[in-house]
């Protein structure tokens, strides 16, 4: 059975609002690397929305602008496969499968495939998983930064999760990514 592994960043008062961020190279580089060891991209609409808006190359061309050192994040996102859920899409494509249905069974069945793993982002779909217990590996990543506003993960979960710390990463920038595995 494959993980599903979830991935945030975070700032020091806990908001995950993707811009309230400090985006460098390591950072970008890390993820990367997180990204290119896992089977699968499991995506929201909105994630994946923004994703494909911020991340998706036209055929053999690079990032439209930014840094060099975001390329190879840029090149790694766009290869990626991905599955999306979503009850208002229509359809997907940038190497994408929609999911519908039962969250439990298709995430279940997805990770009963053989692989290295999936990865998850965004912030309700990791919600919805975190509820339903299927989130096997949580990866935090605290900026440096005080944003002072929200949105704030796992805001209203019906029960504790309890987390045992696997590993601790110290970024350049100062943030640091620490990953959690449930205790069971």
């Amino acid at each position: 059975m494959r993980p599903l592994r979830y991935s945030i960043n975070v700032t020091l008062d806990g908001c995950c609002d993707h811009r309230a961020g400090i985006p460098d190279e390591t950072l970008h580089r890390h993820a990367a690397a997180m990204i290119a060891q896992a089977d699968a991209l499991l995506f929201g609409r909105v994630t994946y929305e923004m994703m494909e808006a911020a991340w998706r190359l036209p055929d053999g061309e690079v990032v439209r602008s930014g840094p060099d050192w975001m390329q190879p994040f840029a090149r790694t996102i766009d290869a990626a496969k991905k599955y999306v859920v979503s009850t208002t899409l229509d359809r997907v494509d940038w190497n994408a499968q929609l999911i519908r249905g039962d969250l439990a069974t298709a995430v279940q069945q997805l990770k009963q495939e053989p692989g290295n793993g999936l990865f998850v982002g965004g912030v309700k779909l990791p919600f919805a998983l975190a509820e339903l217990g299927l989130i096997d590996e949580y990866e935090v990543i605290v900026h440096p930064r005080i944003a002072g506003h929200g949105p704030t993960l796992f805001a209203g979960l019906s029960k504790h999760i309890d987390l045992k710390l696997t590993s601790r990463h110290e970024l350049a920038s100062g943030a640091v990514a620490m990953r959690y595995e449930p205790k069971r």
